[in-house]
């Protein structure tokens, strides 16, 4: 049966829809960076969607590709995850979707090298005539962090966050969100066939 990391971490792909704390391990991902509205009909956004899933395909269907990487084993392509943030101020500008920076990204399995994310990225791109070479290999360590689960359209995210917000003010813990620690979404929903803000769950960084 193949890996599932949804099934196999569901303290994080699975959580609760009242806040709480968990410590979220390093993870590699594929990653592609931008700015921009993510509504936008065929616009960056949707573009580096594309681009991930992609890799990400080609990646787990590396070994009928004839590409061997040590210590494969068969899993299941994880849900979209997504970096968010504005410059400037606090808070988020829902009415301002196109000054969102964003950093879009699919969670890797650890047998996966930039080697492989590299090969993975050239023979896409071949394949799929699309240009990849806006993926790169990303490691990130968030550690301590608040999250919830949120269902509905994503500008009604704000009192979600703001749940989040008052449960760290009343247990001794601070937000500490900057544009170098982002506010962490992961999408439950195939993203390439139900939009983003029909299912969501997000951590937030917290200290």
């Amino acid at each position: 049966m193949a890996f599932d990391f949804k099934k196999a971490y569901k303290e994080f792909y699975m959580p609760k829809n009242k806040p709480e704390i968990v410590t979220v391990p390093k993870a590699n991902y594929i990653a592609v960076r931008g700015q921009g509205d993510p509504n936008e009909v065929g616009g960056a956004y949707q573009q580096a969607i594309g681009v991930l899933y992609a890799v990400a395909y080609t990646l787990k269907m590396s070994d009928k590709a004839g590409h061997e990487i040590e210590g494969f084993f068969d899993y299941v392509v994880p849900p979209l995850e997504g970096f968010w943030w504005q410059d400037g101020g606090e808070g988020v500008d829902h009415g301002d979707k196109a000054a969102f920076h964003w950093i879009s990204v699919i969670r890797l399995p650890d047998f996966v090298t930039k080697e492989d994310l590299a090969w993975a990225s050239e023979t896409a791109a071949k394949k799929k005539k699309l240009d990849c070479s806006a993926a790169e290999f990303m490691t990130i360590e968030e550690g301590l962090c608040v999250q919830i689960m949120h269902l509905g359209p994503f500008d009604e995210e704000s009192a979600t966050v703001a749940l989040m917000d008052r449960y760290l003010a009343e247990n001794g813990y601070g937000n500490d969100i900057t544009a170098t620690r982002p506010h962490h979404e992961i999408y439950l929903s195939d993203a390439r066939k139900v939009p983003p803000r029909k299912m969501e769950n997000r951590h937030s960084p917290s200290h």
